[in-house]
């Protein structure tokens, strides 16, 4: 089979190392880079998944590279399609996404200020938390349009709302149909008037008390699971979201994800990252593509859009 381009993945903790492996095992890219600045480990990682090939059946080559904080080790990011960023600190009990601003953003504008060095014609996918301010953040460190820098969120957390509704119902997921917007946070926007198990909404299976607590379970999703796990985060679902909007950059699918995307107008919004639908291909977003929301729905996102506003704002300075 025909493989093409080259898809960066800084970071090799464990969302990073699945992330590259989900991507090397599609088969699709010729090349799937990992670097991390602990010396040797993304080496190590690369070469524990290239002996893989020959069992699960792929191709697609990876290499490790140790990068320094000063930008040594980037040029092997160099010619890259495709770079997402999931470096930065994972939360522990208790924190919030906020909680890890000040740090990640350091961190993150590091790493953006090398991918737009060495990879400046790539579409930037970003992972790090505090999410909807680190997109921001690497699209004002990147310098690149708007359009090639957008987060993963949406994609994650509906997906996750996508799970809770299979289990409470008793069915596989295939015949569930959920979407989240808005923040990756406190103002997630579950959108139930768009839900449905085989078509039928879901509105018209589960009561509306039933329903509120699925929403409000999706919303804490990650923290959930930062409870049960007691050190780290989630990584096997985020990473699948990540490798997914991946594809969809080389293939040119066109496909139609929630992500955090920057809005220019749409539900009334305009100027922030904020999640919503859009169609993504080569050149990032394709287009941000509206939804139709009932009235309280509409009305929270509009919310979730300023709550992100002011903070998005602050980190050109961090």
């Amino acid at each position: 089979m025909a493989r093409n381009g080259k898809v960066t993945v800084v970071g090799a903790g464990f969302y990073g190392s699945t992330t590259a492996l989900r991507l090397a095992e599609y088969d699709i890219f010729e090349t799937v880079v990992l670097t991390d600045i602990v010396e040797g480990k993304p080496e190590g990682i690369a070469l524990d998944i290239n002996q893989s090939r020959s069992i699960e059946g792929f191709e697609t080559k990876v290499i490790g590279q140790t990068t320094t904080a000063d930008g040594k080790g980037y040029e092997a990011i160099s010619g890259s399609d495709v770079v997402v960023i999931t470096a930065g600190l994972p939360r522990k009990p208790g924190m919030s996404r906020m909680d890890l601003i000040g740090v990640n953003a350091g961190i993150v504008r590091g790493v953006a200020e090398n991918v737009a060095k060495h990879a400046p014609n790539a579409v930037v996918i970003v992972v790090s938390n505090p999410l909807d301010e680190m997109t921001a953040l690497a699209q004002i460190a990147t310098k690149f349009p708007h359009n090639r820098v957008m987060g993963q969120a949406g994609m994650l957390d509906t997906a996750r709302f996508t799970h809770f509704v299979a289990e409470k119902l008793g069915v596989e997921v295939s015949r569930v149909a959920t979407l989240t917007l808005g923040s990756h946070g406190e103002t997630m926007v579950p959108v139930p008037s768009r839900c449905t198990v085989d078509g039928k909404p879901l509105s018209s299976m589960l009561s509306a008390s039933d329903i509120a607590e699925l929403v409000d379970r999706t919303r804490n999703g990650g923290a959930e699971i930062v409870a049960l796990l007691k050190t780290g985060s989630a990584y096997y679902a985020p990473s699948a979201a990540a490798a997914r909007m991946a594809k969809a950059v080389i293939e040119d699918s066109g496909a139609v994800m929630p992500v955090c995307a920057w809005v220019t107008g749409q539900y009334g919004i305009s100027d922030v990252y904020l999640g919503v639908e859009a169609e993504i291909g080569r050149s990032g977003v394709k287009k941000v593509v509206e939804t139709a929301l009932d009235g309280a729905e509409l009305d929270a996102l509009k919310v979730a859009a300023e709550a992100v506003r002011s903070k998005q704002a602050d980190v050109k300075d961090l």
